[in-house]
């Protein structure tokens, strides 16, 4: 009988191909870093521990050391994550081009929508400070980066009239400062999406609370003199 007659075919490999595995590794990886950001977003970073994170995920502790080198990475990587979303988004709109007010408005948006998200709420409730150097300063130069993407779009929208002369590195303060305090208080279940958030945000921080009549009216009255009533003459 033939060699080739008495071969048989070979059984089917168990393990899936390499590129797969990597695949379904960074799935994996992802969900731990999400869940740990929602941890640390209800409870806080320090109470948070690995096993909670483990517990959640229906792991063991030992697996997440497979994806994760310790907490500090975690926290490390989901600040990261929604710094990077802030400043690609920016980015793009920069790219994109158009006027400046417009690409305030737009990055104004993409800053709501990731502080509205888990790796976002990590950034506003936990943030840096946790963490050792230099992955402190790390990151503090990410936020720098993203500040001052804010104060070019202001200094740009003065200079085009769009915006009333102004302190672009207070006004960035405030109104990043005002967009970031969202990631304090919103609720996925509340009564507002992030886009409706986001628009009415806009509208608060670039137009104010005042009516623009009243406002004029006030302006007006405090730029004209008062008269002067004439004295009545008393009887001799």
């Amino acid at each position: 009988m033939a060699t080739s007659a008495l071969r048989t075919a070979a059984p089917a490999s168990p393990w899936e191909p390499a590129s797969t595995r990597a695949q379904q590794r960074e799935v994996k990886r992802n969900a731990v870093l999400q869940t740990a950001a929602q941890l640390f977003n209800e409870r806080g970073f320090h109470a948070t521990s690995l096993d909670d994170i483990a517990e959640r995920l229906n792991v063991s502790k030992p697996t997440l050391y497979y994806y994760v080198e310790s907490k500090d990475q975690i926290l490390l990587e989901c600040v990261r994550t929604a710094l990077d979303l802030m400043h690609d988004g920016i980015e793009a709109v920069r790219a994109a081009g158009g006027s400046a007010i417009e690409q305030l408005k737009a990055c104004m948006r993409i800053y709501t929508g990731v502080v509205t998200q888990d790796f976002g709420m990590c950034v506003i409730r936990i943030g840096e400070d946790p963490l050792p150097e230099p992955l402190k300063t790390e990151l503090r130069q990410l936020k720098a980066g993203i500040d001052r993407q804010f104060r070019r779009l202001i200094a740009d929208g003065v200079a085009e009239g769009s915006l009333v002369p102004c302190d672009p590195k207070m006004a960035a303060f405030m109104i990043a400062g005002a967009l970031s305090w969202v990631g304090r208080w919103y609720r996925g279940d509340g009564e507002l999406t992030p886009e409706e958030i986001a628009d009415q945000g806009i509208e608060l921080l670039l137009n104010g609370v005042l009516q623009r009549r009243m406002a004029a009216r006030k302006k007006a009255a405090a730029s004209t003199p008062p008269t002067k009533t004439p004295r009545k003459k008393g009887k001799a």
